[in-house]
């Protein structure tokens, strides 16, 4: 195992619990755990991926998430672009929280305020943090991943998480790593002072999974 990690991992299961408990499967050995760079995280096999601890972790996919996910982002950015208030970004969206951590929410709103020049980035990943970042969580998707993952955001300047689970029909709004508002599907999302004026009912969100021909 790679020596490089302060502290040292001496083990597959050290690495494993360092990353959040993802299940091992999900972690790329090319190039090996502690060496992966930026660079390595835009080839095209491993767009999929984030780059935590100087490792490749594949971020898990499902049709539902998506699908819901896109569905929320209807909603969300009829009200941002009409508005002019910034931009929203979907799943391939790469933000460098800090110098060699990319993360990839399903769904990212970042300010004007908050781009250089007040205009959408040119390069493949934004040195930036977004105001709102979404994750659409998947049944592979670990308790302590997703704890690490939002002290990282909070840390870097994201003002508001939203954790929405499509399996429970539930969502957790957090203003901070830990402090959060349970939401139910007879609750309402709303956008506060990240997005004021959003409002969705998690009824209608939910309605989508059951939608057929």
């Amino acid at each position: 195992m790679n020596t490089s990690f302060r502290p040292p991992v001496r083990t597959v299961a050290d690495l494993l619990r360092r990353l959040g408990d993802v299940p091992a499967d999900r972690v790329r050995f090319d190039p090996v755990p502690g060496t992966a760079t930026v660079a390595d995280l835009l080839r095209d096999e491993n767009r999929r991926c984030e780059l935590l601890d100087d490792t490749l972790v594949e971020k898990p996919m499902g049709v539902r998430e998506s699908f819901l996910a896109l569905v929320l982002a209807e909603m969300l950015n009829a009200h941002i672009r009409g508005r002019n208030l910034g931009i929203l970004t979907g799943a391939d969206g790469t933000y460098e929280l800090v110098s060699g951590l990319v993360r990839l929410p399903d769904l990212a709103f970042v300010s004007w305020d908050r781009l250089p020049g007040r205009r959408l980035p040119d390069e493949p990943v934004a040195n930036v943090a977004p105001d709102l970042a979404v994750e659409i969580l998947s049944a592979r998707n670990t308790p302590a991943e997703m704890a690490r993952k939002r002290a990282e955001y909070f840390a870097a300047g994201v003002r508001v998480v939203w954790e929405i689970d499509p399996r429970a029909r539930a969502a957790r709004v957090y203003t901070s790593g830990t402090d959060f508002t349970e939401l139910t599907a007879a609750d309402t999302l709303d956008g506060g002072a990240v997005l004021p004026g959003v409002v969705v009912p998690l009824a209608n969100l939910f309605a989508e999974l059951d939608r057929h021909g």
